[in-house]
């Protein structure tokens, strides 16, 4: 799609796209789970926990913004399979409120097979999984929801477009079947009587959602439990469900949660001798696994009596700013839903992106894996980046020199003191007055050139501290090679001599930086040595690449490539390198860094 095209999804028909309708929606959701939250306050009962909950919410919404690119294509095989080969495709009858009903029923009888499989067949169950893992039960899990199930799920419901049901009525039942299944997540309303044994309902969803022996892979009716009746899946609920998966995802992190369990199948398919057992993990019911994988790589057998619920302690200044950040996230996220339909694919993409980095970060925070200042880092990062990329130049110049400004006080907030403390301040406030200058107008490459050359400067300093200079010999003459092979392609489009001898000073000086790095992490053969040094090494890469789009050729969305490897360089040295003395043999006097950082973000607007 073009820039600034007007896109309208196969619904097109509709006043309101379907997610407009999904946003018109929120509110509502929202309110009923606050009514439910109050009712099992007053009930006292404890039906909602504050991180499983935005974890919860977090994955609805990562499911609403990869569905903006999953249901078209779900949708446009739909579409193309009814206009080749449907067998009544009458308007008017599919239009009629029985024709809408019949249709209703119809795609109710899909998702239950769709449904079954989800839990019967591994490749389908690793993208349904997503929907059970929480170990709560409420309104909150009801919006728990995939973001690949679309990829395969569209075959479940070829059948409709064969019988002709026109994709707008499918469209229209699609979200009915969808919105009804909210009100069944809740423990606070029991048994219903003769609609239980018609309708799902909560006590029915309830039996679907336990990992209990008994009542295990129940109960798959969206709408009606009927299915479930005719075709032997139905439980009644008659014993305290226990929820969860059997393979717990212990973590907070919306994106591991999606991957999980195709991780493990693609683990089990790997480590597996036999070909045909490398393509059974996928086709066989969840758990299966190859005789020699199981033996070689035991897993413990489930307990229900052992089930341990996943609660890290989160402090109140921690809650405080997940809350606020999640509340200003779903706006965000409600705004591109409602008006992506007009918006270029590329700037779509780019937006749903950040917000996934936002997602994330707001994940690790919840679990401790960063603190707030280095989530708060990695947000302004994604803005930045996204603003340059799509041409929101304002919040762009908002958001770069901010996102260094963090850096600094996140490095000033871990304390300690001596030369590796300041260094490291030193070297982001250069990057700061760096990004600072290269967005200024006027041609201020120069300065901004030298501002980043102090940089590396005091990075090189700092990486020196206690070890030897360039420990690596290869690394050395590799880093110098490829910065010599850069300079060497654009050196007759540099022109003036000065702009010759700042730009090949630079390129030595970032060599030099990686190959300090790289060297040190021969010779402390550490988990944050070596983070440091694919963050220098990415330092380079963003700076070849500015070289290239600013002396070599245009790239297609240069400040996009740009600003992201920048960023994860700045984070990825920022988060691992010492900021106290190292003592001789490589460890730390005092260390208190993260010890992981899955992390993804922005270099300067020079591009």
């Amino acid at each position: 799609m073009r820039r600034g095209a007007t896109r309208r999804s196969p619904d097109e028909s509709l006043p309101l796209t379907a997610s407009q309708i999904i946003v018109l929606a929120i509110p509502v959701f929202l309110l009923m789970m606050l009514a439910e939250y109050g009712l099992s306050r007053y009930r006292g009962v404890q039906v909602y926990r504050f991180s499983d909950a935005i974890n919860s919410l977090s994955l609805g919404g990562l499911s609403q913004l990869s569905g903006l690119f999953t249901k078209l294509l779900a949708i446009g095989i739909y579409s193309a399979v009814y206009k080749v080969v449907a067998l009544y495709p009458d308007q008017a009858f599919w239009s009629t409120w029985y024709g809408v009903v019949l249709a209703l029923v119809f795609y109710d009888l899909c998702y239950y097979w769709l449904h079954r499989a989800g839990h019967e067949v591994a490749v389908f169950w690793a993208a349904h999984v997503v929907h059970h893992q929480s170990q709560q039960y409420n309104l909150s899990t009801a919006l728990r929801q995939t973001s690949s199930g679309a990829l395969l799920g569209w075959v479940f419901y070829l059948p409709m477009a064969v019988a002709g049901v026109p994709p707008l009525i499918f469209g229209i039942v699609a979200l009915i079947d969808l919105l009804y299944q909210f009100w069944v997540h809740t423990e606070l309303v029991r048994k219903l009587g003769w609609f239980d044994r018609v309708f799902c309902s909560p006590s029915n969803h309830r039996v679907h959602h336990a990992v209990n022996d008994r009542y295990l892979d129940k109960n798959y009716g969206g709408i009606l439990i009927l299915w479930d009746r005719l075709f032997g899946s139905f439980r009644e609920e008659d014993e305290k469900c226990v929820y969860g998966t059997r393979g717990a995802l212990r973590s907070w992190d919306p994106l591991w949660a999606n991957a999980q369990v195709y991780a493990q199948l693609a683990q089990d398919s790997w480590r597996a001798r036999n070909w045909l057992d490398k393509l059974r993990v996928w086709f066989k019911p969840p758990g299966w696994r190859p005789v020699d994988v199981a033996q070689r790589w035991p897993k413990p057998a489930f307990d229900v009596n052992q089930v341990q619920r996943y609660d890290p302690p989160l402090t109140r200044s921690a809650m405080v700013f997940v809350g606020t950040g999640f509340v200003l996230l779903l706006t965000g996220v409600a705004a591109l839903l409602w008006s992506a339909h007009t918006l270029g694919a590329a700037t779509v993409a780019l937006w749903s992106a950040a917000l996934l980095v936002i997602f994330w970060s707001l994940g690790a925070v919840l679990q401790s894996r960063l603190g707030i200042v280095a989530a708060l880092m990695l947000v302004s990062a994604a803005l930045a980046t996204t603003s340059a990329a799509v041409g929101l130049l304002q919040l762009h110049y908002l958001f770069k020199p901010l996102t260094m400004a963090i850096a600094v006080v996140l490095v000033l907030r871990r304390g300690g003191a001596g030369p590796s403390l300041w260094l490291l301040v030193a070297a982001l406030l250069a990057s700061l007055a760096g990004d600072v200058l290269l967005m200024l107008p006027g041609n201020l490459f120069i300065p901004g050139l030298a501002a980043f050359l102090l940089a590396h400067l005091c990075y090189i300093a700092l990486l020196r501290q206690q070890q030897a200079w360039f420990p690596s010999r290869p690394a050395l003459v590799l880093a110098l090679a490829t910065g010599g092979a850069m300079l060497a392609l654009m050196w007759t489009t540099l022109g003036a001599a000065g702009l010759k001898l700042a730009v090949s000073t630079y390129v030595v000086v970032i060599s030099l930086m990686a190959a300090q790095a790289i060297g040190r992490a021969t010779v402390l053969r550490d988990r944050a040595a070596t983070w440091v040094a694919i963050g220098a090494c990415v330092f380079m890469l963003s700076d070849t690449l500015i070289a290239i789009n600013r002396f070599l050729l245009p790239l297609p969305l240069a400040s996009l490539w740009i600003l992201s490897t920048y960023y994860l360089a700045q984070v990825l040295i920022v988060l691992h390198v010492p900021h106290r003395a190292e003592v001789p043999g490589g460890t730390e006097r005092a260390a208190s860094l993260p010890t992981q950082t899955d992390i993804a973000s922005g270099h300067a607007g020079q591009a």
